[in-house]
């Protein structure tokens, strides 16, 4: 069985996000290590409840500091040295460049990594400071993904990316796979409530997820329906687009939104809304949208990388323009209207997530690249991903 380093830059995302992944490595045998930033005994008895043990690194996820970021790479650095793993999985951006480097001059010879999404570095290239800083990650990415032996995308506008720009005629192998997926046991379908009517968003607070879109569509649709709720779920963050604590807060005082902070387990609000709504600006694959769509809920969306694979327009949702106030405001006033929609359309939403998004197939294929999952083992991982613990943090 083989001995796997996981580097991450957040240990609760890490078990939120690929903690079946976690569980899947340790039911099948192998040997499981968890490198990241944070060491609370929550996450670390989260990790190991997976069948994994933790080492803590420093990791700076959102800041830009150079000296801080070597000396991530050496502690990466140190730690692979130290633990000799036969494969390193690197998971986001800052660990898949300094995670990457550091497995391939410490002599690891399988090097993958997973790119969730391209963060809001490359959201736009406003102002010379975000040019600068994109200069600098395409530089670095360009880099350490050619240690590589694969990479895991999770859409089509990714792929295309890393095949034309940053591996163009490089031999690393780009895995699309439609997102990171859902526990459909554990994101199981509930019929969605309209009465009262509500819209959900749940995401970090930053500009980025289209907070001040939802808001202001909220504000103007409250006017015209002032029984339908607006709720707004998640932590505020230390990301350069965060929303300021004030603007929340004023949000908050005229009754804009209902915001219900930090959960640890979103299930119960999910399944106490109507339709579930994310206007980013650009993701990899939103795992809320998948799980909303897997306790069959309609989703409205963007119509921009990651977002847009996840609705079929008018099927089981509506796409918007990105930064479009009137956009969204006409897709939630179609719901509002005709609330039988909310039904056929929550339904198609399931069927989607069971086709495309069930997390066994999802795990099954990296799996496989890693050269972990024997094909004579394939039905035994069909239940891997009963997590020990029925938690979902955000």
């Amino acid at each position: 069985m083989a001995q796997v380093l996981i580097v991450s830059q957040d240990a609760k995302m890490l078990i939120n996000f690929r903690g079946d992944f976690i569980k899947a490595l340790a039911d099948l045998g192998h040997n499981v290590i968890v490198l990241g930033p944070h060491y609370e005994s929550d996450y670390r008895r989260l990790i190991a409840e997976h069948g994994a043990s933790y080492k803590k690194i420093t990791l700076d996820r959102t800041g830009v500091n150079p000296f801080k970021d070597i000396l991530s790479f050496f502690m990466i650095y140190k730690a692979i040295k130290k633990t000799k793993p036969d494969i390193v999985y690197s998971y986001n951006l800052k660990p898949v460049i300094y995670g990457s480097l550091a497995a391939a001059y410490a002599g690891v010879h399988k090097i993958y990594s997973m790119i969730p999404g391209l963060g809001f570095v490359f959201i736009d290239s406003n102002g010379a400071k975000r040019k600068i800083l994109q200069i600098v990650v395409k530089l670095l990415l360009r880099v350490s993904l050619q240690k590589n032996n694969a990479i895991f995308v999770l859409n089509n506008d990714d792929y295309n990316f890393f095949k034309h720009n940053l591996l163009k005629g490089k031999d690393v192998r780009i895995i699309l796979t439609y997102g990171e997926g859902v526990n459909l046991r554990k994101f199981y379908f509930t019929q969605p409530i309209i009465n009262p009517f509500s819209f959900l968003l749940i995401a970090r607070i930053l500009r980025d997820k289209g907070i001040f879109e939802y808001v202001k569509a909220a504000q103007i649709l409250k006017k015209r329906y002032p029984d339908v709720n607006f709720k707004l779920i998640g932590p505020l963050d230390s990301n350069p687009s965060a929303v300021k604590l004030k603007e929340l807060e004023y949000w908050i005082k005229e009754g804009y939104v209902e915001y219900l902070g930090e959960v640890s387990d979103v299930r119960p609000y999910i399944a106490g809304c109507s339709v579930y709504v994310l206007p980013s600006y650009r993701e990899g694959m939103p795992r809320t949208i998948l799980e909303a769509m897997a306790m069959g809920r309609p989703i409205i969306t963007t119509d921009v990388p990651g977002c847009r694979e996840t609705v079929d327009d008018g099927f089981n949702g509506f796409k918007v323009k990105v930064k479009d106030v009137s956009s969204l405001v006409e897709a939630m006033e179609k719901f509002i209207l005709n609330p039988s929609l909310v039904k056929t359309m929550g339904e198609r939403s399931r069927q989607i997530a069971e086709e495309r998004y069930d997390v066994d197939k999802v795990n099954g294929i990296i799996l496989q690249e890693l050269g972990l999952l024997d094909v004579s083992l394939i039905g035994k991982v069909i239940h891997f991903s009963e997590a020990v613990n029925n938690k979902n943090i955000y």
